[in-house]
């Protein structure tokens, strides 16, 4: 298998940095396919930690050619103090990739994302507001900046223009400052001139390396349940983090896609607003989130936290068409007596198995629970499946059986080390 996808298959931060840092080891090429510096993967090796945002997780590896794809929407100013940020920790050999197609983020973006928060009041979506919907919608809209645009003085001066004309007139009418174009467009085309020697045409370079059998992995940001296809709309992301946004946002035909690896928590997280059948409170939330150290790697926010939700992660893995799962953060789960599974939802009296489409039913779900024993041995220094406590594998078994798909991965711990590896997938 030489083309391997890492996906999301809940509400994001499942641990798809340290999945893709563990499997990019192997790896010829790492891309990030779809949003931008909303997502936080963390990475912790060599006892230091990194959070990236926009860059690639091969980025650590010389050896590795890290794309940053054209169905991104990348903030030029974020992703160069990101690279200015990893240089200072002493990661300067790498290789870098920026697509002239991806989507620019622009002030004006971001000021809008906090302005349309705010007016939705009570029902706010719960965005990072860095400006991600806003710049996907300008790109819908066939007024937005890409990448390329930057390093052609004379185009990029016309689309801003172009660009302005529109987002001041929004600006004016939500009672915010409007911006003025020369100190913007000297701004952005210094940004340009930095990222000059990564900009290039990524898909031509990803059609080169599948064609020459390299070994690419392709990493998403957030997770399918966040999807704007298919996740529990409105509260969704602007993006597709399935395995299908690959090929439209790479320019690499699906022919050359051969499997996906869903990422999956052993229990279930969710940032922001939004409806989430499993939730907890109280002390096992707590107890949950502070052993997993569950707070956002972008915003600090503490995240939401719940038993796992089986009808969610089958949809999931049915919507992105996952081969294999990887269970990570599995080692928060010891100590506990024990540990509920959702295996249904009732809706109005009567047991359903799939994910409603409409937010109003899927408030109304409340989850069907089956129950097994937790165990209360450590596991971060196992590295064996056969070692773990029997009703820790009984737990990953049930996982499963459920899903009807193989778990190949199993994380018990934040370092790439503290990883089980049941089989060899890339």
């Amino acid at each position: 298998m030489s083309r391997l996808v890492v996906v999301g298959v809940q509400w994001g931060d499942e641990g798809k940095g340290k999945m893709t840092d563990f499997l990019g080891q192997k790896a010829d090429v790492v891309v990030r396919y779809q949003g931008g510096n909303n997502a936080g993967h963390t990475i912790t090796f060599g006892g230091n930690k990194y959070a990236l945002q926009s860059i690639p997780s091969g980025i650590f590896n010389p050896h590795i050619k890290n794309v940053m794809a054209n169905g991104m929407v990348i903030n030029p100013k974020a992703a160069l103090a990101e690279l200015e940020g990893l240089k200072s920790r002493g990661v300067t050999d790498f290789q870098l990739f920026v697509s002239d197609r991806a989507a620019v983020i622009m002030p004006y973006h971001m000021m809008l994302d906090g302005a349309y928060e705010t007016a939705k009041g009570g029902k706010k979506i719960g965005t990072t507001q860095k400006g991600i919907g806003p710049a996907y919608c300008d790109k819908y809209s066939r007024i937005g900046i890409r990448i390329g645009d930057l390093i052609d003085k004379d185009y990029f001066a016309e689309r801003l223009h172009d660009a302005l004309a529109v987002k001041n007139m929004e600006l004016k009418m939500l009672g915010m400052e409007t911006l003025e174009f020369e100190p913007l467009y000297k701004e952005y085309l210094a940004y340009g001139e930095q990222l000059k020697p990564y900009i290039c045409d990524t898909a031509i370079l990803l059609n080169e390396e599948a064609e020459k059998d390299s070994k690419i992995l392709f990493e998403g940001a957030q997770g399918v349940m966040l999807c704007i296809e298919n996740g529990t709309y409105p509260f969704v992301t602007s993006s597709s983090p399935t395995a299908a946004g690959v090929p439209i946002g790479t320019g690499l035909a699906p022919r050359y896609i051969d499997k996906a690896l869903g990422i999956c928590k052993a229990y279930t997280t969710r940032v922001g607003a939004g409806p989430f059948p499993t939730e907890l409170d109280g002390e096992l939330a707590h107890y949950i989130r502070e052993r997993g150290h569950e707070y956002g790697t972008v915003t600090g926010r503490p995240r939401r936290v719940g038993y796992l939700d089986m009808v969610a992660l089958r949809h999931a893995c049915r919507i992105s068409g996952i081969n294999y799962l990887s269970v990570m953060l599995f080692d928060v789960l010891s100590g506990l007596e024990a540990i509920k599974i959702c295996t249904a939802y009732e809706l109005d009296g009567k047991q359903i198995d799939y994910v409603p489409s409409t937010l109003s039913k899927l408030e109304r779900c409340k989850p069907v629970y089956i129950e097994m024993p937790g165990w209360k041995e450590e596991v971060t220094s196992v590295r064996n499946f056969e070692e773990l406590p029997q009703n820790a594998k009984n737990y990953l078994h049930k996982i499963e059986e459920l899903t009807k798909t193989e778990i190949v991965v199993v994380s018990v711990g934040p370092d790439r080390t503290q990883t089980i590896r049941r089989k060899e997938i890339f």
